[in-house]
């Protein structure tokens, strides 16, 4: 399985190092590349990360056999119609993206007679820091990407994007769009959410920096992922916005017996929540291919 031209749109963190990795594995004999930002696209040059910059979506694409889709969840609507009469009818066409839904909603409503091209995939990997200055072949080793095939989808592009990502390191598995973001709300988009929410609760406060100072490794370890990049989550959060919301309320039920256990005095009751969490913590270990350090993909 060698590609001829692969086209990278969005020369990021994760776009980056998917061609290394291919790059590496001596998959990809040229690739091209195109960001909205031309110094992003020169300095991906400049990193020997792409052979070429490409003025625009389409010229990236014209005469790629592999394309991959790396910006945030809200550009892919204008991506895929920039790249549909570009785009070759053999063509592997794959995203990133943290949500699938609205991104196979996208690529339904613009790619026409392209779609067949499409399969949506989710890799779960990044880092603490963005850009392309940061992207490693090795970032995609021993994790989990997640394909979620359309109906259009047929077995050979499917067979290619498992072998894709296999090759670059991943672990993969399929689910439908609406069960990965049923998943993906509750482990990782709620979460995100709620250490967003903690560090404004702490910051609002007048003595929220006196605080701060005083924060130990506990709170390191739970704020770790308030630090992620505020466009990319705006854009998930929007994005399964049904499912968050969903899970919003889960939480809030949860919380609601820690509230109601502390104004009661409660304490037998206060130790059983406590418990029973600790207890399905203590017994959870993360899967294989799930290991990951990203503040901002998780």
């Amino acid at each position: 399985m060698t590609f001829q031209r692969l086209a990278l749109i969005g020369c990021g963190l994760m776009g980056g190092s998917f061609a290394l990795a291919l790059r590496e594995a001596g998959l990809v004999q040229t690739i091209v590349g195109f960001s909205a930002s031309e110094k992003t696209r020169q300095r991906a040059v400049d990193l020997k990360v792409i052979d070429q910059a490409c003025a625009s979506v389409a010229e990236a694409v014209q005469g790629a056999d592999l394309v991959l889709l790396a910006v945030p969840v809200g550009a892919m609507h204008d991506s895929f119609a920039a790249m549909r009469e570009a785009l070759r009818p053999d063509a592997l066409l794959m995203d990133v993206g943290s949500t699938k839904c609205d991104v196979v909603a996208a690529a339904q409503a613009t790619l026409g007679e392209r779609l067949n091209c499409f399969v949506p995939a989710h890799p779960i990997a990044g880092k603490e820091v963005a850009g392309i200055e940061h992207a490693e072949a090795a970032l995609y080793q021993d994790r989990r990407t997640i394909l979620t095939p359309l109906p259009q989808t047929g077995i050979h592009k499917m067979q290619a994007a498992h072998e894709v990502w296999t090759a670059v390191g991943s672990h993969v598995s399929t689910m439908t769009p609406e069960a990965h973001d049923a998943t993906f709300a509750a482990v990782s988009h709620l979460p995100h959410m709620l250490a967003f929410a903690a560090m404004n609760a702490l910051t609002a406060q007048p003595q929220g920096a006196a605080f701060l100072d005083m924060a130990g490794p506990g709170f390191r370890d739970f704020s770790r992922i308030a630090a992620s990049d505020a466009s990319v989550w705006r854009d998930i959060l929007s994005a399964n916005q049904a499912e968050v919301l969903t899970q919003v309320a889960h939480f809030r039920a949860a919380l609601d017996q820690f509230e109601t256990a502390l104004l009661s005095g409660n304490t037998t009751a206060l130790q059983q929540l406590i418990q029973q969490a600790s207890d399905v913590r203590s017994g959870w270990t993360l899967q294989a291919g799930n290991a990951c350090n990203n503040a901002s993909e998780d």
